[in-house]
């Protein structure tokens, strides 16, 4: 890698949906700058950035692979994300390293839903975007329809900036050097079109322009960059991976058009402090602290754990130290990487914008931030809104003795993917591995069996019901024991009252006259808590409800803090007893994509389901139907849904909220808890 600054680094990512053909892409751009000799294939396992074992037998990318290259003085920093939704997740998260996010779009299949959600994803966090629309020479495709499903869609800010010539085997230029003839619309045209919006953005280029009737690429850098951040222009591009034509044009608008990190939106970082949080700005400054952010975790067989970082302030070199978060130790980097899919090269230094690794630091996380000054110590990045893990299967160790293997093997494994995660159901005493979707966690389970040598039983856990209050009410417990010696005193009057949905929990102490003096507080609070976590009526954790503790008594030798945890716990279960208390059901968003002829039988079929259909919209032969229902009624929908589709019907879901379940179902839950535990 050659010796390079923060003004000469592209951070770009391929998004899409999978099939689009983005590791193909991948690979031709590689050849086209020089990297490696020949393209890899997918069918074969041969390709840079799908190197594990799972990838090439399943032939699809299943994480994030960062490519680092160097081309005409600029160093490229390559993320060729995965297409499936169950693994958005590391879509998502590898956003948080780049400036530009392209879009890769399949000119054969058409708009997706995954280009919809990824344009609105990209625009959300003010990221630059592109549109790169590959296959262009497939047969039976309609480019000019396309372009116009494109800016319907997407707005009218979407530009062409080559186009197909030659029957798809060529580019045509139209920003450079725009001249010749293309397969639809006027060279000329898409150029004046361009550049009539770029000039939009600066009053004295729109000028000079309306002088001139004509301004160069040189001209209009600045503000093409402008429109880039503002999101007012979003270029279009033609390339065929497979045929290499337009990969190397791709190369030059990387090159020459893209933003470096001095110029994309600057990522935002807040400041926690005691007043709230404030926004502020990393500096693209090599002599500055440094300030870093862990946006991947990969666990390497053979470097140990790596964890991939976007430099945005400062400088990293072998030997500086680190702090992560708010950590109080330091700890010093061994080595820097670059990395270009599995292969990790030494990095002498990292400057601000670039991508590197470090590897063998336990402290590390996902959305770490790395800093060398403890006047970061309260910095993080805005959290990024990713998916929720509603698909679960509770997991047992097939062997007696491996549970603790199989613990570490899953916390690694999450480390590894922020929407895999573990929660353990205390009611039904599971362990849950939940994910996004039936595919996410069978090829999770295939790695703790191929990489980690772990074998496991599953089952359909239970669904994570809630509960919560309808009413106001009080709630009363004098705790008091005596053993001989020193006894326990303790006496708490406490109201709960309903809070909106979604509020989740708020705990006020308006104690007046220090009957129950405030060391006491947090006491009773832990009690209360105590309730939350574990359930009054069903078992299920509590939300949406305040709790005011306004009066009690204490004894100044009997009471202690065990005593009024005791008293508030009893005194809020008294109160939930007089409060209407009633379960929670999640409810989730459903986006069904599937053959127009199936819309009825699967309106049908989410009817049964105690679901719903919200709005329907069709494209040509393809019908994307949006609804809602309830989780519990989920279970088997994967196949159910495939079976009525013909196999063609596929599906997406997300929390939407809690909603009070139908009585009946009520009534079965709560008659299957056994209560509070009385551990008095």
């Amino acid at each position: 890698m050659a010796d390079y600054a923060t003004a000469d680094i592209r951070n770009l990512a391929l998004v899409g949906h999978t099939g689009v053909g983005k590791t193909t892409l991948t690979e031709a751009l590689l050849v086209a700058a020089g990297v490696i000799p020949e393209a890899g294939s997918v069918e074969r396992g041969t390709t840079v950035s799908d190197f594990e074992e799972q990838e090439k037998a399943h032939q699809h990318s299943l994480s994030s692979s960062v490519i680092s290259f160097d081309h005409d003085g600029q160093h490229i920093n390559l993320v060729d994300t995965p297409g499936l939704p169950d693994f958005a997740g590391h879509a998502l998260s590898a956003l948080a390293g780049v400036e530009t996010v392209a879009v890769v779009i399949n000119a054969e299949s058409g708009l997706d839903i995954t280009a919809r959600r990824m344009m609105d994803f990209a625009a959300s966090r003010r990221l630059c975007r592109m549109i790169i629309i590959n296959r262009m020479d497939a047969d039976n495709t309609d480019l000019a329809s396309l372009c116009k499903d494109v800016r319907a869609t997407f707005g009218n800010q979407c530009l062409a900036i080559n186009l197909p010539g030659a029957g798809g085997t060529a580019v045509v230029d139209c920003f450079f050097q725009p001249k010749g003839e293309s397969d639809f619309l006027s060279v000329a045209e898409a150029r004046t079109a361009i550049v009539d919006q770029v000039v939009e953005v600066d009053e004295k280029l729109m000028e000079r322009y309306l002088e001139k009737g004509e301004v160069s690429p040189e001209e209009l850098h600045d503000a093409f960059e402008q429109a880039l951040r503002e999101g007012h222009l979003v270029p279009v591009c033609f390339t065929s991976a497979t045929s290499g034509a337009g990969v190397r044009q791709l190369l030059h608008i990387f090159d020459q058009l893209l933003p470096n990190p001095m110029e994309g939106n600057p990522p935002p970082f807040l400041l926690e402090s005691g007043s709230g949080k404030k926004e502020v700005h990393a500096d693209a400054d090599p002599d500055k602290h440094v300030l870093a952010h862990v946006f991947k975790i990969h666990f390497d067989p053979f470097a140990g754990k790596l964890s991939y970082l976007r430099i945005h302030q400062g400088t990293i070199t072998r030997d500086t130290q680190l702090f992560v978060g708010d950590a109080r130790k330091a700890f010093k980097v061994g080595h820097l990487f670059g990395v270009r899919g599995k292969e990790t090269f030494e990095m002498e230094r990292g400057v601000p914008g670039d991508i590197c690794a470090v590897s063998k630091v336990d402290e590390t996380h996902f959305d770490s931030v790395l800093h060398d000054s403890h006047d970061e110590d309260h910095i993080h990045l805005a959290p990024l809104k990713l998916p929720m893990s509603l698909h679960g299967l509770a997991i047992t160790a097939r062997n007696r003795g491996d549970e603790q293997k199989i613990a570490d093997v899953m916390h690694r494994m999450v480390e590894e993917d922020p929407c895999l995660q573990i929660e353990h159901n205390a009611s039904a005493n599971e362990t849950v591995l939940r994910g996004l979707g039936e595919l996410h966690l069978r090829i999770s389970l295939e790695k703790m069996a191929d990489r980690y040598h772990v074998e496991v039983d599953t089952q359909p856990p239970s669904i994570p019901y809630r509960e919560t209050i309808t009413a106001k009410a009080e709630g009363h417990h004098r705790h008091k024991k005596q053993t001989g010696g020193a006894g326990q005193f303790g006496e708490v009057f406490l109201r709960v009252e309903p809070l909106a949905r979604g509020s989740g929990f708020e705990f006020a102490d308006e104690v007046k006259g220090g009957v129950i003096p405030g060391q006491f507080i947090p006491a009773v609070e832990k009690g209360v808590r105590q309730v939350l976590d574990s359930g009054a009526i069903a078992g299920f954790p509590m939300r949406d409800l305040r709790v005011t503790v306004y009066d009690g008594k204490y004894h100044s030798v009997d009471s202690k803090e065990i005593a009024f945890v005791q008293a508030g716990k009893k005194a809020f279960v008294d109160a939930i007893g007089k409060a209407r208390a009633i379960v929670l059901e999640p409810i989730v968003d459903l986006q069904i994509t599937a053959p127009q002829a199936c819309m009825g039988d699967i309106a049908g079929d989410l009817s049964s389901r105690r679901g719903r259909v919200s709005d329907t919209r069709a494209e040509g032969d393809t019908a994307h139907i949006s609804g809602q229902a309830p989780l519990a009624e989920l279970g088997d929908y994967q196949s159910k849904l495939k079976s009525m589709t013909g196999g063609e019907g596929t599906f997406s879901m997300d929390f939407a909220a809690y909603e009070p379940a139908p009585a009946n179902v009520q009534k079965e839950i709560i008659s299957l808890f056994k209560g509070v535990a009385d551990d008095e």
